[in-house]
């Protein structure tokens, strides 16, 4: 695992899932399967992890998470509605509670005005019961400084501390993690329910 990544919040995810007995896929693109390693080095990660797929270019998010042609056209695979449709893809498609996605620059170039180096979004999306409807999708914008190894570590640890969030967010009861870490502040936070994507039990 790359040493600047805080190696107490996979073990965290790990508690936190095991407890609830739910289930993570993660979509990443600019970490590059990360935070699957991050995951996966928590001995016994197979209890609640079921897949983890690096979509670096656009055909493969449109391939393997269905990630839409016009969103990918019209805002850039670095977006808020891509980061979205990747979460919900891999939940969607590896049949999990939740899913996790990365888009974003990791620099040292490819940033432009709007998506400067260090630009990242990361999405959350939970499946609720059948006929819950209860499940939906959340995409924030962080702005990371540093080189680009610095950038996507930051990356992995607010993924994960998002991910606890929102499972502590589910489940305030069952999770006693703490989701606080000292990374720089989100930009934006959106939150969309879905209305025809239940998809765990």
């Amino acid at each position: 695992m790359n040493d600047d990544i805080d190696r107490t919040l996979p073990m965290d995810v790990a508690d936190a899932l095991r407890e609830t007995e739910e289930t993570l896929s993660v979509a990443e693109s600019c970490t590059g399967g990360l935070i699957g390693a991050a995951i996966t080095a928590v001995p016994g990660a197979s209890d609640y992890f079921e897949s983890g797929l690096t979509t670096y270019a656009y055909d493969a998010k449109r391939r393997h998470l269905g990630v839409g042609r016009e969103p990918l056209d019209e805002h850039g695979a670095v977006s808020e509605p891509v980061a979205r449709e990747m979460a919900r893809g891999v939940r969607d498609v590896t049949n999990v509670t939740w899913g996790v996605s990365t888009t974003g620059v990791a620099g040292p170039t490819g940033g432009g005005e709007e998506t400067p180096v260090g630009t990242v979004f990361i999405g959350v999306a939970y499946a609720g019961p059948w006929g819950s409807e209860s499940s939906y999708a959340t995409v924030s914008r962080y702005e990371f400084s540093g080189d680009r190894a610095d950038v996507r570590a930051k990356t992995v640890d607010r993924a994960l501390a998002d991910l606890l969030a929102e499972v502590k967010g589910q489940h305030p009861e069952a999770v006693d993690a703490e989701t606080d870490i000292d990374l720089e502040t989100n930009a934006d936070t959106d939150t969309d329910t879905d209305t025809d994507t239940d998809t765990a039990e």
